[in-house]
């Protein structure tokens, strides 16, 4: 006997499209009526499932965590609706988790990959620029078409964010990349970077807190999208704290970059950048937050259609992920109200449903 769902409220298949009538067959989706009868019935707006597309499941504040730390960690995300993580670098083995039967679905990047002594410790696999290309190429192998690379952080030698490798290694590096199939993402926090990795082809932004206005034409026309993480950036101020007294420039650069935070946003959205939605969770940001970063990202600036579509309909498109089709995977979300009228109703989903199963 099927093990059908049927989702009685209105059916947002796109940010701007309403439709009506959807069951869950066997795990699958439907728009046409099942004749037999459904075991469950399901009322409200139904979107598809968040993605979180910046999230680090298996990695905590003092670097890789355990398996149940790891299952708590992906059952905190999946409750909340993140049904699609795009791991941003962990130093723990996930491949156990993959299947998307009892976890969010999980497309992996591998291990961070670092200049030595100049990220976390205990974070990431930490190569000097000779051995950049190499690890690339090992990542990439190790990974689920992904590999991300630390673009800039505190060089303690100059007191501020600095570049982590010479431009012309890594534009080797992401050229090696795409040689093994893989795409390049990136953690950049300061200004400067971001050329760096725009000249190598990179594929897409962490952070990006260095925006600029000469940057954002750039950005557009070489389709590279950014993933603001914003509710981490909230605690730039803490950082610049912690530095004030040893690292003052470094300090000063951090709550600048915090400042302008939402108006970097704004004009990137603006000037029709690729923005989707990540919360960092797995060092000090907890998870189970991506509707926290939806509503930062309406915050921000963008219409609240454009935020849940950072987190949805285009979010899955990018990552190759099924939405809301005919035969679609039901991953899916739903929500009391409209949340594109009412943002607060992706804090209290009523129901959650991955590939079929009911979560809650």
């Amino acid at each position: 006997m099927a093990d059908i769902i049927h989702f009685r409220g209105p059916v947002l298949a796109a940010a701007d499209q309403v439709r009506h009538g959807l069951w869950s067959v066997d795990g699958r989706l439907t728009f046409s009526k099942p004749a037999t009868h459904p075991g469950r019935v399901l009322d409200g707006w139904v979107l598809p499932g968040f993605v979180d597309a910046h999230c680090h499941i298996g990695l905590g504040a003092a670097g890789p965590v355990d398996p149940p730390v790891a299952r708590e960690q992906a059952l905190a995300d999946l409750t909340a609706g993140t049904l699609l993580v795009r791991d941003a670098g962990s130093p723990a083995d996930t491949r156990w988790m993959q299947g998307g039967t009892e976890f969010p679905v999980l497309v992996r990047a591998g291990r961070h990959i670092a200049r030595t002594r100049r990220y976390l410790r205990g974070f990431a696999e930490e190569v000097e620029p000779e051995g950049l290309v190499e690890a690339v190429r090992k990542q990439a192998r190790d990974g689920d078409g992904w590999v991300k690379l630390v673009g800039d952080w505190i060089d303690r030698s100059a007191g501020d964010l600095a570049p982590s490798f010479p431009a012309a290694v890594v534009r080797d590096a992401v050229q090696a990349a795409h040689d093994e199939g893989a795409r390049v993402t990136a953690h950049c926090f300061a200004e400067d970077t971001l050329d760096q990795m725009l000249d190598a082809g990179i594929d897409c932004i962490e952070h990006a807190t260095g925006l600029l206005p000469r940057h954002l034409p750039r950005f557009a026309e070489q389709g590279v999208p950014i993933v603001p993480t914003l509710i981490n950036i909230a605690t730039f101020p803490d950082i610049a704290a912690q530095a004030d007294a040893k690292f003052p420039r470094y300090a000063a650069h951090m709550r600048a970059l915090w400042e302008r935070r939402l108006e970097r946003v704004a004009e990137a959205h603006a000037a029709g950048v690729r923005i989707f939605a990540g919360t960092d969770a797995g060092s000090v940001i907890r998870h189970g937050r991506i509707a926290d970063e939806i509503l930062a990202l309406h915050g921000a600036g963008l219409p609240m259609a454009a935020a849940l579509d950072a987190a949805c309909w285009a979010a899955r498109a990018w990552l190759g992920a099924d939405g809301l089709g005919e035969g679609a995977r039901a991953d899916v979300v739903v929500c009391r109200e409209d949340p594109r009228a009412v943002p607060g109703t992706i804090k209290a989903l009523e129901h959650v449903v991955l590939g079929g199963r009911i979560i809650r």
